[in-house]
């Protein structure tokens, strides 16, 4: 699979249930081989299996919109063990899993996949025209 929004991600940024920079935005690492991604499926946090979520949430700070792109600072996961990572999605926290709704699915990045030493991992997004992802 490529990086990609949700489905349900993208129709919520057309009819504005998204505010970027002022929503609580979180970011997890995943196993794949836990979790098959079905973005035009998958609409919540529920739907990826806590035995997929090796790592997170971390919450995602310094947002920005520049042309279209989303932005933040880059984020760090601490002590990290577990299975290999594949992936990386990020979402909008509501405080319940069931009502969380998915936003990126990124899983073609410099470092993906890694496999968890016990140590930190850090996530850096693109400082090119599309940062982390462009709407």
């Amino acid at each position: 699979m490529a990086n990609t929004l949700f489905d349900a991600a993208r129709q919520r940024f057309l009819e504005g249930q998204f505010n970027w920079l002022t929503d609580t935005i979180k970011v997890i690492l995943v196993d794949t081989g836990a979790y098959t991604p079905q973005t035009a499926i998958h609409q919540y946090l529920a739907d990826i299996p806590l035995s997929a979520r090796i790592a997170g949430p971390v919450t995602l700070t310094s947002k920005a919109t520049v042309g279209g792109a989303a932005d933040g600072a880059d984020v760090t996961f601490t002590s990290v063990s577990g299975p290999t990572i594949e992936a990386i999605v990020i979402y909008r926290d509501t405080g319940t899993e069931a009502t969380s709704p998915l936003i990126a699915y990124i899983d073609t990045a410099t470092g993906l996949p890694i496999t968890p030493n016990g140590g930190d991992i850090i996530v850096t997004w693109d400082n090119g025209a599309n940062k982390i992802f462009k709407v």
